[in-house]
């Protein structure tokens, strides 16, 4: 099994890199070559799988939720003075995501506890309602990237995820791919409900992410993926741009 888990977190962010980049063209230079919408609909779920297994595996709560909120503020900054609207994309759509799993985090920890007691394990799950919550009158009142499902997806693939190291073995069981690609699998179709159209691929990632190996890979490229997504849309637009001029 381990030798058929052969892509790593870098490869399959590349792969998802590669899909948004796909999308993004189709959308802007070939509206009506469907191929590129189709191919295009890898990148969300294996992000939002991603964006999961960081939150797991991260040693800098704070630093790994500022940086993917401050890169959609700043995205958010430069949209609305490009455009004069107000568009909140898919890197605040993560963070409100990277807020949730958090406070799920520490609620599933005081639930293994045995020292943490009602009043701790009481507050800790008010607080994760309480951020759900907020973040849902967010994406309700404002245009969220993928709207508040997009928000919970990567929610949905950490439910099984071990609190911390000394969980119970039954929980560590449970910590385990195919479980966490379910989660991911009820979003997407939850999604694509509610979406429809072209989501229906949203699913052809999740065979895909059968193949994660589990390991990051060698490279550091996490700064890599955050700066691809502002930089590649704004050298598409200016590219558009530029035809237009030519084209007067």
């Amino acid at each position: 099994m381990q030798k058929i888990r052969c892509l790593s977190g870098n490869t399959l962010k590349i792969i998802a890199a590669l899909s948004m980049l796909l999308d993004h063209l189709g959308i802007i230079f070939f509206p009506h070559v469907t191929i590129f919408r189709i191919l295009g609909r890898l990148a969300f779920p294996i992000f939002a799988f991603m964006i999961a297994e960081g939150c797991k595996h991260t040693k800098h709560r704070l630093r790994y939720f500022l940086t993917v909120l401050l890169m959609g503020i700043a995205y958010f900054v430069v949209y609305y003075l490009y455009s004069g609207e107000q568009y909140f994309c898919i890197l605040i759509t993560f963070a409100c995501s990277i807020a949730i799993i958090f406070a799920l985090q520490e609620f599933k920890a005081s639930l293994v506890d045995e020292d943490a007691g009602l009043v701790k394990t009481s507050l800790t799950g008010a607080i994760f309602l309480l951020i759900s919550g907020v973040v849902f009158a967010f994406t309700y009142f404002f245009k969220v990237d993928y709207g508040f499902i997009g928000c919970m997806l990567p929610v949905l693939v950490s439910l099984c995820h071990a609190p911390k190291d000394n969980s119970p073995q039954i929980w560590k069981k449970l910590d385990c791919l195919p479980l966490s690609l379910l989660g991911l699998t009820i979003g997407l179709i939850i999604y694509v409900i509610i979406y429809g159209e072209f989501r229906i691929y949203s699913l052809l990632a999740v065979p895909l992410l059968l193949l994660y190996s589990g390991k990051r890979g060698k490279l550091k490229m996490k700064y890599f993926f955050y700066v691809f997504y502002p930089a590649h849309l704004l050298a598409l637009e200016g590219i558009a741009m530029l035809f237009d001029i030519i084209q007067k």
